[in-house]
C-alpha cells in the first residue's frame, strides 16, 4: 500500500516537474518574441529572420524575427499535453526565413540565398586601462565564410538548416549545401556563450573561406620567431602559408583580432590577396581546407588590442614616445631587426643598456612607462618599416580579455596546447656551476674580472680557494658553451643532408631549397672560420692550470702574468659567445624564411613545415648567451 502511494506521489511529481518546465519554457518564448532582449532570457538564441537576409538589412528592428524556443514542444497548440505525449516527442523545426544565431558576441546570420555565412560582432563596451568605464566598439561585419569546393563542384546555396541542439547556453546548427548538380554537402557550426565558433565541413565541402580583410596576418611560434604577413607587392594572388595549429587575422582598424586553430592534420593554409592598390595587395581573405576535422574561430575586442607603428628615421638614438598606449596588461611584443634577423621583442618595464651576442651592447629597443609607449632605436636595431604591436599571452590580464592563448587551449584542449607552447623548451638551459646557491658571472668576462680583482690587490694566495672556484665555474661555462656549439653544428650537417636528399626526390623543390640551404651550410663555415678562436675544452684546462700556478707563490709579477692569461680566457670566450650567438640567429632565419618562401610555392608548403620543426627542436632550450628570440 505505501509502494503504491510512493509510486503515485512520484508520478505526480514528474507530471508537475514537465508542467512547470514547459510553462516556464512558454514564458521565456512569450518573453522573447515580445521583441525585448533575447539574451536576457538565453546566452545563445536561435532567431528565425522569417525572410531571405539582404545586404543592409536592419539587424536592430527584430519585429519579424522568431526566436526558436529551447523546448519546441510549446509552439503545440497545448503544450502540456505535448509534454505528457510521447508521440509530440522529436519535432523538428521548420525556419520559414534565413536563420540567425546570438550571444553576447555575435550575431552570425546564415544566408541562403549566396550560401554565405556573416558573422558579425556585436557592439559591446570594453574596459580598458586609461577608460575603466569603458568604451564602445560599435557592430561590425569580422567575416563571411563560403564553402571551399572540390574540383566537381563550382557552386553552392545553403538549401536548408537543421537544429541539431538548442540549450540556451549552447545551439548546433547543421547546415546543408546544395550544389548544381543536385549533390547535398554539410557542414555542422556550434555556437556557446562565449567568442569561440566551430565548424565542421564534410563531403564536396572540403574547407571555408573566411573573408575578413586583414592589415597583417601572423602564425605564432613560441620557440622561436612569428611569421608576420601584410599587404604584399609580389604577383600571387593567393599565399600559400605553413598550417601549424593556430593563425591570427589583425583585422582593420586595430580593435579585432581574429584567432583560427586546429588540430593536427594535413591540413592547408592560404592567404587571399585583394586587388592591386599602389604597388601592393591587400589581404582579403583566409582560405582553409580541414582534412575532414573541425576547426575553431574566435574574435577579440578592444580599442588598440593591435598597432602599426611606422618607425621613421625620427627614431633613431633616441627614446621616443609614440601615441598608442596599451590597453590592458598582456606581454605585449614587437618584431624588430636585429644584425639582419627578425626578431621578436618583448615590451619590459623599463629601459636601459642589454648585451647580446652579435651585435654587442645597445640600448633594448621597446618598453613601457607608467602608461607611455616607448622606443629607443639604434644602427643595431635599425628603424625600418613597421612595428606591429600585438599579444599572443597573458601577463596580470584582466578575466574580461581573452588571449589568443587561452583560445588554443580552449579549442585544443591542455594537453595539446602544452605541446605548441613547449614551456619546457622555453626555459634557458643553465651555464652556472653552482647555480642553486645563487647566479655568479661565470661566463669568461666576468669571471676573469672577479679573479683579476684579488690578483691586483696581491691577495691571490689567500684567496687562492676563491680563485679555483671561479676557474671551475668559468670551465663549467665553456664546457656548455661547446656542447651547445656541437649541437648546432650536427642540426646544420643534418639540414644539409636533408634538404639535399629532398632536392633528389623532388626536382621541382630545387629553387625553394636554393633560396633556403645556404643557411643551413653557414653553421658549419661559421664554425671554420671561428674553430682556432675558439680553441677547445683542453686549452681552457690549461689556462686553468696556469691560473692556478699563480696561486702557489706570492710575486710582485703575479698580476702581470695573470693579464696575459686574462686575455686568452677572453679571446676564447669571446669567440664561443659570437659562434653560438651567429648559430642560433642563423636557425631562426632559416625557420623564418623556410615560412615566408613558400608562400608563392604550394609545392613547398610540406618541405616548410619540416624545415621549421626541425628549427624549433634545436632552438629548444637555448643558452642565454644566444640570441633568444623571447627572453
Amino acid at each position: 500500500m505505501v509502494n503504491e502511494k510512493l509510486s503515485d506521489w512520484r508520478h505526480e511529481a514528474i507530471q508537475l516537474g514537465t508542467l512547470i518546465r514547459v510553462v516556464f519554457t512558454a514564458m521565456v518564448f512569450s518573453y522573447q518574441a515580445s521583441g525585448q532582449v533575447a539574451d536576457a532570457a538565453s546566452n545563445v538564441v536561435v532567431w528565425d529572420s522569417s525572410e531571405s537576409w539582404q545586404d543592409g538589412m536592419n539587424f536592430v528592428d527584430r519585429s519579424g524575427w522568431k526566436p526558436v524556443p529551447v523546448d519546441l514542444l510549446s509552439l503545440e497548440v497545448d503544450p502540456v499535453r505535448a509534454a505528457r505525449d510521447p508521440a509530440f516527442y522529436g519535432r523538428e523545426y521548420d525556419f520559414r526565413g534565413d536563420v540567425v544565431v546570438e550571444n553576447r558576441n555575435y550575431l552570425v546570420v546564415f544566408r541562403s540565398a549566396g550560401g554565405i555565412v556573416s558573422v558579425l560582432s556585436k557592439a559591446q563596451s570594453v574596459k580598458t586601462r586609461d577608460s575603466p568605464n569603458g568604451i564602445e566598439i560599435p557592430i561590425r561585419s569580422v567575416a563571411e565564410l563560403k564553402p571551399l569546393l572540390n574540383s566537381k563542384v563550382k557552386r553552392t546555396t545553403i538549401s536548408r538548416v537543421s537544429l541539431l541542439r538548442n540549450t540556451g547556453d549552447e545551439a548546433v546548427l547543421e547546415v546543408f549545401y546544395s550544389d548544381q548538380k543536385g549533390g547535398e554537402s554539410t557542414a555542422v557550426f556550434v555556437f556557446d556563450r562565449s567568442e569561440i565558433v566551430e565548424v565542421h565541413p564534410s563531403g564536396v565541402v572540403i574547407g571555408m573561406r573566411l573573408s575578413c580583410p586583414m592589415k597583417y596576418g601572423i602564425i605564432p611560434d613560441f620557440i622561436g620567431d612569428d611569421l608576420l604577413f601584410s599587404e604584399y607587392e609580389g604577383k600571387e594572388s593567393r599565399l600559400n602559408l605553413p598550417s601549424e595549429n593556430m593563425f591570427l587575422g589583425l583585422l582593420r582598424g586595430e580593435n579585432r583580432v581574429l584567432v583560427m586553430t586546429w588540430p593536427k592534420g594535413e591540413q592547408k593554409l592560404s592567404l587571399g590577396l585583394g586587388a592591386e592598390k599602389e604597388g601592393s595587395r591587400p589581404l582579403e581573405s583566409i582560405d582553409f581546407e580541414n582534412d575532414g576535422k573541425g576547426f575553431f574561430f574566435a574574435t577579440l575586442v578592444a580599442p588598440g588590442i593591435w598597432h602599426g607603428e611606422e618607425l621613421k628615421p625620427g627614431f633613431l638614438e633616441k627614446d621616443v614616445k609614440i601615441q598608442w598606449r596599451r590597453p590592458f596588461e598582456a606581454k605585449w611584443v614587437t618584431q624588430l631587426n636585429e644584425a639582419g634577423v627578425k626578431t621578436r621583442y618583448a615590451f619590459k618595464e623599463s629601459g636601459g643598456q642589454i648585451w647580446r651576442g652579435v651585435p654587442g651592447m645597445y640600448s633594448y629597443p621597446v618598453w613601457f612607462e607608467g602608461g607611455d609607449t616607448m622606443f629607443h632605436l639604434s644602427k643595431k636595431v635599425a628603424p625600418r618599416g613597421n612595428s606591429l604591436i600585438y599579444f599572443l599571452e597573458g601577463r596580470s590580464t584582466p578575466l574580461s580579455i581573452q588571449t589568443p592563448v587561452e583560445i588554443l587551449k580552449a579549442t585544443l584542449g591542455r594537453q595539446f596546447s602544452r605541446g605548441l607552447l613547449d614551456d619546457a623548451g622555453r626555459k634557458l638551459r643553465t651555464h652556472h656551476r653552482r647555480g642553486g646557491e645563487g647566479v655568479r658571472r661565470s661566463c669568461t668576462c666576468g669571471a676573469t674580472e672577479a679573479i683579476e680583482a684579488v690578483f691586483k690587490t696581491g691577495q691571490e694566495v689567500g684567496e687562492s680557494g676563491y680563485i679555483g672556484e671561479a676557474l671551475d665555474d668559468m670551465s663549467y661555462f665553456v664546457e656548455r658553451h661547446l656542447d651547445r656549439i656541437d649541437e648546432y653544428l650536427e642540426f646544420g650537417d643534418g639540414m644539409t643532408k636533408f634538404l639535399k636528399k629532398s632536392e633528389q626526390t623532388a626536382p621541382e623543390l630545387k629553387p625553394f631549397i636554393e633560396e633556403v640551404a645556404w643557411m643551413a651550410a653557414q653553421i658549419r663555415e661559421e664554425y671554420e672560420v671561428q674553430k682556432e678562436n675558439m680553441k677547445s675544452m683542453e686549452y681552457a684546462q690549461e689556462l686553468t692550470s696556469e691560473t692556478l700556478s699563480l696561486t702557489k707563490k706570492k710575486d710582485p709579477g703575479n698580476h702581470a702574468a695573470y693579464m696575459k692569461l686574462f686575455k686568452n680566457w677572453r679571446a676564447m670566450g669571446g669567440a664561443q659567445d659570437y659562434l653560438l650567438a651567429r648559430c642560433h640567429a642563423t636557425v631562426r632565419r632559416l625557420a623564418q624564411e623556410s615560412g615566408y618562401a613558400c608562400m608563392g610555392r604550394p609545392e613547398a608548403v610540406k618541405l616548410a613545415e619540416q624545415i621549421r620543426m626541425r628549427c624549433r627542436k634545436v632552438l629548444r632550450n637555448p643558452d642565454g648567451y644566444e640570441i633568444w628570440a623571447d627572453y
